[in-house]
């Protein structure tokens, strides 16, 4: 497979307001922030390295937390550690204790660095396809060094009071436990059974190309496909991205969440399902009036995207922001976005709560407006996903002078490394949560996107006049100026009239009509239907997975929920967050902006509110994957913050997620295995048949044995190469699994 990075603009270095520049290549580390910080910016250069992967991403970002929170906590007299001591969905990481460290900040220090160190190594440098691994591994192996770690010791017996050892212990132990999670980590996240049934689509040739079900997803094929983080890969037609995400194991989301859907023969686990989305029907009908207007819409609001137009918006939190009512039905959908000029019913802030000032107008081009929303909540190139965007952002707040880093926004203020611990512990579980449940519900309804359901209904025709040939009851509905039928003598009629009849769109023209990205605008115009694409590159025009629902929505609102939690304060500190967007530097496929523009946001709420409108104007969503996405993700966030609460003050009775019943009667010794045999003691709960794998960390079995009776049994594992192993045992369909050392 071939893997390379395209040069783009650094856009990402405009983005120093929201974030801290990682600088442990180069450089010594920042003494004012803490470990906790240090390895979380780590981790994001590694992500902007890596391919975008929005749900392995998301995963990454949580069980690097688990590695440092459960480093801290494990030295503290309330909080009680997530993984490390305990069993998680069966799977066990035993703890005997350690000694009191003379010095706990710095055993915790120690600690976390070396269990941080070991899962990001072998995440970003063993498993599968690394692209960025050349750059990423020697800089994990330099902030080692810049700490003063020694990243040959690699011992795991914590018994002693090493706490390099224990870190090392709970690292591999978060790579084990990664094993046998349902990622599928072991074959490179690849699926396993499910299947597209639509042909592919080339986006730089006309129509649907036989699109069969205009109500599931698409795949698309380029000559190079170039992914959201700038990188080249092999594959001209990308795989649906994680759609059996719904099976791995997440946070805080439990059983009564779930639903599970069978297709195909096939399980689909789908958390907080919201329904079936507007489907487009034989005979026209009432879900497909709301298919047809929300895919009309983006259409429609593709029209925005020219700074030329002499449409002009007061950008600032004073007009926009401050919702505090949604639509929970499809048919609300059009009572909330506008579908001629844009936006959503904001009705900004009177004062700035913080300085009791007004917040002061920021006039600026719509056109300019939309199209800096849509690049810069599209995480890319050179992203860290969306999941990682809320990171800088949460970074970017914590760097704010005048944040009180206060748990909740009461009580005393916490130290910078107890903050930062305890802060991404709860914002990386919400993230991992949104992605198994987002994904969960894109796999099972499979929805297609608006690149291949504009030009579908425009095949059909029109569904507006009765009276004219090309109408159609699946076709598009007609909008004067915007959405229109090719008449004779039309500049889009053709040489030989081939196109009379045919809809046309007034739209973003597409990157075809720029010559030089830094210096041309594609501009707006009438273009045929059947071309349209969306404000996104040619190499990538849409993400490789389905629509519904919005992953973006869903991070975002998550987000939003877990920061005003976490801060007790929905608004940004100083009453505002700001990003800035330089004119003709800040966008990456044509010139622009026009002017200086900075986005603004009073609350975190605001923000995410204004990613989702981002996705609309950036052709990837219709409202229909938006707005279940932001309802989700509230209660996401919410469920998210408060279990993850139940840790920090030591409410373990309730907090360790669907152990088996059967698993604290398991046992398993010696651990580390020294000799011939591994002893296997099953307790009376263990019934039928049994089974017992073995597996090593490359994803190879060792052994898969049936076992017809309960009891005691030995392994013989004396022709096993020594090393770490993830060991299952499978009774009546559920599963336990533990690590195991083979000396």
């Amino acid at each position: 497979m071939l893997i390379s990075r395209l040069s783009y603009r650094n856009w990402w270095n405009l983005f120093l307001p929201l974030t801290f520049l990682f600088q442990s290549v180069f450089g010594q580390v920042n003494p004012q922030h803490s470990v906790a910080r240090l390895w979380n910016e780590a981790l994001l250069d590694a992500i902007r390295n890596d391919f975008a992967r929005p749900t392995v991403h998301a995963r990454n970002l949580f069980h690097t937390s688990i590695a440092m929170y459960d480093c801290w906590a494990i030295f503290d007299e309330t909080a009680t550690p997530f993984l490390l001591g305990k069993t998680v969905r069966g799977f066990s990481v035993p703890f005997d204790g350690m000694p009191i460290p003379e010095d706990i900040e710095k055993a915790r220090e120690e600690a976390m660095s070396y269990a941080a160190y070991r899962l990001l190594r072998y995440r970003f440098g063993s498993i599968g396809i690394a692209p960025g691994k050349n750059i990423t591994l020697p800089s994990f192996d330099q902030l080692m060094a810049n700490l003063g770690y020694n990243i040959l010791i690699t011992s795991e017996d914590y018994s002693s009071g090493s706490a390099a050892a224990l870190g090392n212990y709970l690292g591999n132990s978060l790579i084990a436990f990664g094993l046998q999670d349902g990622a599928n980590e072991q074959h490179d996240y690849r699926n396993q059974y499910y299947e597209p049934v639509n042909p592919s689509m080339r986006p730089n040739v006309e129509g649907s190309q036989g699109c069969e079900d205009p109500n599931r997803w698409q795949p698309l094929q380029f000559i190079t496909f170039i992914d959201q983080s700038g990188l080249i890969t092999g594959d001209r037609t990308p795989a649906f991205l994680s759609p059996e995400w719904g099976q791995v194991v997440p946070f805080s989301l439990r059983q009564w969440d779930r639903t599970v859907n069978y297709r195909s023969g096939n399980e689909y686990w789908v958390y907080h399902d919201p329904g079936d989305p507007a489907y487009l029907q034989g005979n026209g009908g009432k879900s497909s009036a709301e298919y047809q207007w929300g895919n009309s819409l983006v259409a429609i609001w593709s029209s925005h995207l020219d700074p030329d137009d002499s449409v002009m918006w007061d950008i600032s939190p004073a007009s926009i922001g401050n919702i505090t009512e949604y639509p929970t039905s499809i048919e609300g959908l059009r009572d909330f976005y506008d579908l001629l000029n844009g936006g959503d019913p904001s009705r900004g802030y009177a004062l700035n709560p913080k300085t009791g000032q007004p917040y002061p107008p920021q006039i600026v081009p719509r056109g300019d407006y939309a199209r800096v929303l849509a690049e810069f909540w599209a995480d890319g190139p050179d992203s860290e996903t969306p999941p990682g965007h809320w990171f800088t952002i949460l970074n970017y707040v914590n760097d704010h002078p005048e944040i009180e880093k206060k748990f909740k926004g009461e009580g005393e203020l916490l130290p910078d490394l107890e903050w930062d611990v305890k802060a991404y512990f709860v914002l990386a579980g919400a993230m991992h949560d949104a992605a198994i449940t987002a994904w969960s519900i894109k796999g099972w309804y499979d929805y297609i996107r608006p690149i291949s359901a504009i030009r579908y209904m425009a095949e059909q025709g029109q569904s507006t006049d009765m009276n004219r040939s090309n109408f159609a009851p699946n076709g598009i509905p007609l909008q004067p100026g915007l959405i229109q039928v090719v008449a004779p003598g039309d500049p889009l009629s053709g040489d030989n009239s081939e196109n009379v009849g045919k809809i046309k769109l007034y739209a973003w023209k597409g990157t075809n009509a720029v010559d030089v990205a830094e210096s041309d605008v594609a501009g707006v115009g009438w273009i045929l239907a059947e071309k349209w694409v969306p404000y996104q590159r040619p190499t990538f025009v849409t993400p490789p997975f389905a629509g519904y629902v919005s992953g973006h929505s869903t991070f975002s609102r998550a987000a939003a929920e877990v920061m005003t939690l976490l801060t007790g304060d929905e608004y940004f500190p100083g009453g505002v967050g700001e990003f800035e967007a330089r004119k003709n530097e800040f966008l990456v496929f044509e010139d622009g902006p026009s002017m200086d523009v900075t986005l603004q946001w009073a609350t975190y709420r605001d923000a995410s509110d204004q990613t989702s409108l981002s996705r609309i104007w950036g052709g990837i969503h219709p409202p229909v994957d938006d707005m279940p996405g932001r309802l989700i993700g509230i209660e996401v966030g919410i469920d998210a913050f408060a279990f993850a609460e139940r840790y920090f003050e030591g409410d373990i009775v309730t907090a360790i997620s669907e152990t088996k019943s059967y698993s604290s009667q398991l046992s398993i010794f010696p651990n580390p295995v020294n000799t011939e045999f591994l002893t296997i003691k099953f307790g009376e709960n263990s019934f039928g048949k049994l089974k017992v794998k073995l597996m090593s960390l490359d994803g190879k079995k060792v052994l898969d044995n049936d076992i017809s009776s309960a009891g005691t049994i030995r392994i013989d594992v004396s022709s096993i190469s020594p090393g770490l192993y993830v060991l299952s045992v499978i009774n009546s369909g559920e599963s336990i699994s533990q690590r195991v050392v083979i000396e």
